[in-house]
């Protein structure tokens, strides 16, 4: 049996990668390690870094480990993280039997049947942004041109939140989610936000309009259960997850595809293989990889390893998504190779609410990107791109392209 104080420590975490399509060199050390691994977090806390895919899945359907963030032990992968005890958790930070009926409340909202409704909309606004690329002047930064605003956009849209604000709310999300904004400055950035729906939720009460807060104000009024502070929760986590992360997936999903001009050519040939090169993309960055922190509420054996109750957990998706026993030639970038039981959306009740739009998003980006600039290049090296090596959320800062 292992014990958290006794295993040797991994102190840089979490740990940079050394090349920008792959992860950390340490993730296939510690992933084959007989023993889960013991880390030192930003925090100065200890945690158990849980690298395998199957164990992962374990861990994020097990009811005995806790998305509760104010839980003693739960573990902060910043210095000091945005924290008001006051605040009522979002989805990612509710357990049973408070997550069950908060998540059914809004995930009709992202069904595949909506998600589709909202196919000619997403397309008019990824060609809308094209069009201002190819009447411009080359090269163009694809992050502000189409990466960045598409994805807004659209949540803005679905939301109901003025894209006009998107500097605002954008800023705010950088500042939050790079790792070495300090944390005066993190908090700010917090604070700013969390008060900017606060009012916009206020005036969806006054007056809620045919868009998801509106509709999910209606619904608690009409069941008897209005929580203003649970709607600003939920509003924030759907603006933040829902412009930062396909965001950065259409940038580093461009990147990826133009170095790999025999995928490209693949599914420039054949439309109907991007849906399963969107999954494969989605697998080969997860950007998102340490998504899933848990505290544990009870002693549970991970293999030979005990994780007692009150020790955190963080679960390493890139390395899971990497794991030889899970992924034939997992290092190799196969737009076939039909692996959806990848964990980049998490896995378990917790697993993306969004992810289906997600996916509708990339996939009429990359077929429209690619179809309408088909001698679209990268302006400059890769060596020299800008990757997001400091934020929580992998991607690029800057993208230059011309054709």
């Amino acid at each position: 049996m292992t014990d958290l104080a006794d295993q040797p420590v991994s102190t840089d975490f979490p740990l940079p990668r050394t090349c920008p399509f792959s992860p950390p060199e340490e993730y296939k050390d510690i992933r084959e390690s007989d023993e889960i691994t013991r880390v030192l977090l930003p925090s100065g806390k200890h945690a158990w870094a849980i690298s395998r895919h199957q164990d992962i899945r374990a861990v994020l359907s097990d009811p005995r480990f806790s998305s509760d963030r104010l839980a003693p032990g739960f573990p902060q992968l910043t210095k000091s993280a945005p924290v008001n005890s006051k605040v009522p958790p979002s989805l990612i930070g509710m357990d049973a039997p408070e997550h069950g009926p908060a998540r059914r409340a809004v995930v009709g909202e992202f069904t595949v049947k909506r998600m589709q409704a909202l196919r000619p909309r997403i397309q008019e606004i990824v060609d809308e942004h094209i069009d201002a690329m190819l009447a411009g002047p080359r090269p163009v930064d694809l992050v502000r041109a189409l990466s960045l605003p598409v994805p807004s956009l659209v949540i803005c849209e679905q939301l109901g939140v003025p894209y006009s604000d998107h500097d605002f709310f954008q800023a705010r999300t950088a500042r939050m989610i790079n790792r070495e904004t300090a944390v005066e400055d993190r908090q700010a950035a917090f604070d700013d936000l969390r008060g900017y729906l606060d009012e916009l939720v206020t005036a969806k009460e006054r007056d809620p309009g045919d868009d998801l807060l509106g509709r999910q104000v209606l619904k608690h009024r009409e069941s008897g259960t209005e929580d203003h502070g649970a709607l600003v929760s939920l509003a924030f986590l759907l603006l933040l997850a829902g412009h930062e992360t396909t965001a950065n997936m259409i940038s580093l999903g461009t990147v990826a595809l133009l170095e790999n001009p025999e995928q490209l050519a693949a599914i420039r040939a054949d439309p109907a293989k991007t849906p399963e090169a969107v999954e494969e993309l989605l697998r080969y960055f997860t950007i998102a990889e340490i998504a899933g922190a848990r505290v544990a509420t009870e002693n549970v054996r991970i293999g030979r390893t005990l994780i007692k109750a009150g020790e955190g957990v963080v679960t390493l998706g890139n390395a899971a998504n990497r794991d030889p026993a899970a992924f034939e030639d997992p290092d190799a970038l196969d737009i076939e190779r039909g692996g959806r039981h990848h964990v980049a959306f998490g896995f378990g009740p917790h697993q993306c609410l969004g992810q289906n739009l997600a996916r509708m998003e990339l996939q009429i980006v990359f077929d429209t990107l690619f179809e309408r600039i088909p001698g679209l290049r990268l302006a400059t090296t890769v060596d020299e791109l800008p990757f997001k090596d400091d934020a929580a959320i992998y991607g690029l800062y800057e993208l230059p392209v011309t054709w």
